[in-house]
């Protein structure tokens, strides 16, 4: 393993620390998997479904509760066009900031979103906003598997360009990412603009882009 530090790329140290999670899937070929934070919002979640479509490609929304309750029919399309969704907390809660009781009650209340929502599916697949987990809290949640991710865009971060924001992501991708982009108003901008031209980059490069099973059941998660 490398100790060079990429932009855009997690910290090569962390999969270390914290082995259990999935940091990056397995890489004996050049697969990517596009994972998107926060929605579904009305725009942003629409922008990413139209251009997953239009690409054949599919990926993983991890979604937030409030935000499922709020726009339940957009939350069904999300599964009905064949993507996998993920549990981000029902509050976007920041694990280093709350209690574990209460983190873990946020977790489960996400549960309770979805059924209202119409899907029976349980929902096995869960990422910590801002990536910030104590261990209590990651043993409090042994029936999930908690997905991290390899490549973060920062397409959220309204000082970078978009130009940048594409151009960082491609050059942080490599067999097996989890690449994670933002269904938001915050990230739209950059959000919108990067994620067609690393779909069309990557392709020309011969990755496929694949699907996180929505059971969380892992063959072979990678680490290094």
């Amino acid at each position: 393993m490398s100790g060079r530090m990429i932009p855009h790329r997690t910290p090569f140290f962390l999969p270390l620390l914290y082995p259990s999670l999935v940091w990056r899937m397995p890489h004996d070929e050049a697969a990517l998997y596009l994972t998107f934070d926060d929605g579904p919002m009305p725009g942003p979640t629409d922008y990413v479904l139209e251009v997953l479509r239009s690409h054949d490609a599919r990926a993983t929304f991890f979604c937030i509760g409030d935000n499922v309750r709020k726009h339940p029919e957009l939350f069904r399309r999300i599964v009905d066009e064949g993507h996998t969704v993920g549990n981000h907390t029902y509050h976007h809660l920041n694990g280093w900031r709350t209690r574990s009781a209460d983190y873990i009650s946020n977790v489960k209340a996400f549960e309770d979103a979805v059924a209202d929502a119409g899907i029976q599916n349980r929902v096995a697949l869960f990422r910590p906003p801002y990536g910030r987990i104590t261990r209590r809290q990651i043993s409090g949640l042994r029936d999930y598997t908690i997905v991290m991710w390899d490549v973060l865009t920062r397409d959220y971060d309204r000082l970078l360009s978009k130009e940048k924001c594409f151009q960082g992501s491609v050059r942080a991708c490599r067999p097996g990412s989890l690449v994670v982009f933002h269904d938001s108003y915050k990230a739209q901008r950059n959000m919108e603009y990067a994620l067609p031209r690393l779909i069309e980059e990557m392709r020309q490069q011969g990755y496929s882009f694949k699907l996180l099973p929505f059971d969380g059941v892992f063959t072979s998660p990678g680490v290094s």
